[in-house]
């Protein structure tokens, strides 16, 4: 069966996944060409799709993000990075560092300090904060609901999953103990597989790099910011987005999201459609 003929078969799929490829690349209130490399890509997507119907072992992977994403962290970060930049003579609203959490830390210090400022105090900056994320806010930061089942589905399912994270081995370990997933997954990366932070494709490209026997149209990324969605897409993945971090649908689906959910917990719940079918 050639690729017109399944596509007549799917005719609501391939209207859904034209629909996704022409909002994914017009932007509101902006004129934007796509580079070769983006079309290729749609069209690697709606082909991906429109086959997985005939391929029910097509997702052979799933790699997570983790904050915003299986834990409801993202706020804290915010505030953390309020109060470390406050306590270094500078007052930054939460409203705008909310939007940058995703990113590097370097460059979201680089928004705020100048170069002579990074060169003097970024350093003390940067761990000051980590120190109050890792003590005052990640102990009170709830899991959302159903990660562990979802990884449990996974497992079970003799599929691969891994955790994308720029976070330090310090972070991570704590990450692990407050996750609750470790015996599930096979898979993280750290600060150190990373040249560049999101939205660099590098940390996605890492964690693929450490799947075993799977080509990038058979893995699936889950993350819930822009810079997921763009770090993705430029690592040449395919992502679903999810609300739970804050931003809207209509925006991850603009920066790169094939689709978007409210949560993990509805990713968990339509597992089977979504991953079988």
């Amino acid at each position: 069966m050639n690729i017109f003929e399944i596509i007549s078969k799917k005719k609501q799929t391939a209207a859904n996944l034209v629909r996704f490829s022409v909002r994914n690349f017009t932007f509101s209130n902006k004129k934007t060409k796509c580079q070769n490399w983006q079309i290729k890509l749609v069209i690697e997507r709606i082909k991906t799709f429109i086959l997985q119907g005939e391929n029910k072992k097509l997702i052979k992977a799933i790699i997570f993000d983790i904050d915003g994403t299986l834990m409801d962290s993202n706020d804290a970060h915010a505030k953390s990075f309020v109060e470390a930049f406050k306590e270094f003579g500078k007052a930054v609203p939460f409203d705008e560092i909310k939007c940058l959490i995703g990113m590097g830390a370097d460059d979201i210090l680089e928004k705020y300090l100048s170069k002579e400022e990074i060169k003097d105090f970024g350093e003390k900056l940067t761990e000051f904060r980590k120190k109050d994320f890792l003590e005052n806010y990640l102990p009170d930061v709830k899991i959302f609901p159903k990660v562990r089942e979802l990884f449990e589905r996974i497992k079970a399912d003799g599929k691969q999953s891994a955790l994308a994270s720029s976070a330090s081995e310090e972070e991570l370990e704590k990450y692990r103990k407050k996750l609750n997933i470790s015996d599930l997954y096979e898979k993280e990366t750290n600060s150190d597989d990373a040249e560049e932070a999101k939205p660099a494709p590098d940390i996605f490209q890492a964690a693929f790099d450490k799947l075993k026997d799977v080509e990038k149209s058979e893995v699936l990324v889950i993350g819930d910011t822009p810079y997921d969605a763009e770090a993705a897409t430029k690592a040449k993945l395919t992502i679903f987005g999810v609300t739970s971090g804050g931003w809207s649908r209509e925006k991850l689906l603009e920066t790169g999201c094939a689709e978007v959910f409210r949560d993990i917990a509805k990713i968990y719940r339509n597992y089977e459609k979504l991953i079988h079918s």
